[in-house]
C-alpha cells in the first residue's frame, strides 16, 4: 500500500488535468464497469479517503468498507447513484460537478429534439436505401412551437436559451428554481403536459418523481408530443412510453438515458418506430470530460482541506 492516502475512481481513467490536481494521492482505478463488489474489494485494499464517482453504485456497504472515507464527489451533477443519506449519517460528504457538462448535455437535447422534428434518423435510412422522399415527407418546424422543460437547474437553463432563439415558447417546471429569464414561462405540470409540442426533462430523479412520465401524464400530452429525456431513465415508465408511441400519442421519443444501464438487450424500445437512442452519452464530450474531472477533484480536494466544495 502507498504511503500516500488513497482517492478510489469508479472508472479506469480521469483527465489529466484533473489528476494534475491529486498529485499528493494515490489514485486507484476500479474499472471501465465496476460493480458493487468491486468497489468493496478495493475500498477494503486501500481505505480511500475520497470516491470520485464516475460508475456503479455507492452503497452503504461501499462506505463501511473504507473508515477513512470524508467525500463521495461525483463526476457529474446526478448524484442518484449514491446513497446520500447512508453518507450523511456516517459524516461523508456528498458533493457534485454542478454545471461542468451542462453545455454538453443540453446540446444533446437539442440534437435529439431536431432529429425528432426533422426526421434526420429516418430520413438518412431511406436515402442510404435510395430513396428520394421530397414528394412526400413533410417535418415539423419548431419555431412557434411550445416547450415544456421539466427541471431548469445549469442544464435545463441553457437548453431553454437554444429553445427561444429558434423561437420556441419556452414553459418551465422547477419548483426550485428562482430568477428565471423573462423568456421561460413558469408553469405548473398540469399546464405542462396540456400545453407543450415537445417535452424535454432535465431534473435530477428522486423518490418523489420516479416514473414522473407515466401512461397518466402522457395521456395528459398532446397527441403527437415529442419527448426528449437526457436527465435520468427512471423518470420514464418505459413500457407506458413504448405504448404511448404505438398508439401515436407521443409522435416520437429520443431517450439519452433508461432505467437499467447498460441498456440491457433485447430491450422494449429496439427496433421500434419512433424512438431514437443514444448511450447516456449527452454529458460525454472531450470538453466535459475535463470539465467534471477537474470540479470534482477540486470538490474532493475542497472537503479534504475543510474548504466550501459544491454539494450535491
Amino acid at each position: 500500500m502507498s504511503a500516500k492516502p488513497a482517492i478510489l475512481v469508479t472508472a479506469a481513467d480521469l483527465a489529466p488535468q484533473a489528476l494534475a490536481l491529486l498529485e499528493d494521492f494515490e489514485v486507484v482505478y476500479a474499472g471501465r464497469a465496476p460493480q458493487v463488489d468491486d468497489l468493496v474489494a478495493l475500498c477494503r485494499r486501500h481505505n480511500p479517503v475520497a470516491i470520485i464517482v464516475r460508475y456503479s453504485s455507492i452503497t452503504p456497504e461501499v462506505m463501511d468498507a473504507a473508515p477513512a472515507l470524508k467525500v463521495i464527489s461525483k463526476h457529474g451533477s446526478g448524484t442518484d447513484t449514491i446513497d446520500k443519506a447512508a453518507a450523511a449519517a456516517r459524516g461523508i460528504a456528498v458533493t457534485a460537478a454542478v454545471g461542468a457538462n451542462a453545455a454538453a448535455v443540453a446540446e444533446q437535447a437539442l440534437a435529439l429534439l431536431l432529429a425528432c422534428a426533422k426526421s434526420v434518423v429516418q430520413l438518412n435510412a431511406r436515402m442510404h436505401a435510395g430513396h428520394w422522399d421530397k414528394a412526400t415527407h413533410k417535418s415539423m418546424e419548431l419555431g412557434g412551437r411550445s416547450i415544456g422543460l421539466i427541471g431548469l437547474g445549469a442544464i435545463g437553463l441553457r437548453f431553454a436559451k437554444m429553445c427561444d432563439a429558434m423561437g420556441m415558447r419556452v414553459l418551465g417546471f422547477d419548483p426550485f428554481a428562482k430568477n428565471l429569464p423573462a423568456y421561460i414561462q413558469p408553469i405548473d405540470l398540469d399546464t405542462l403536459w396540456r400545453e407543450s409540442d415537445a417535452i424535454s426533462l432535465h431534473c435530477p430523479l428522486t423518490a418523489d418523481n420516479k416514473q414522473l412520465l407515466n401512461a397518466n401524464t402522457l395521456a395528459q400530452c398532446k397527441k403527437g408530443v415529442i419527448v426528449v429525456n437526457t436527465a435520468r431513465g427512471g423518470l420514464v415508465d418505459e413500457p407506458a412510453l413504448l405504448a404511448a408511441v404505438q398508439s401515436g400519442q407521443v409522435g416520437m421519443a429520443a431517450l439519452d438515458s433508461f432505467a437499467v444501464e447498460p441498456m440491457t438487450a433485447p430491450h422494449i424500445f429496439h427496433h421500434q418506430p419512433g424512438f431514437i437512442l443514444s448511450p447516456h452519452i449527452g454529458g460525454v464530450t472531450s470538453d466535459a470530460y475535463v470539465n467534471m474531472g477537474v470540479a470534482a477533484a477540486h470538490n474532493t480536494l475542497a472537503v479534504l482541506q475543510s474548504r466550501s466544495p459544491v454539494a450535491a
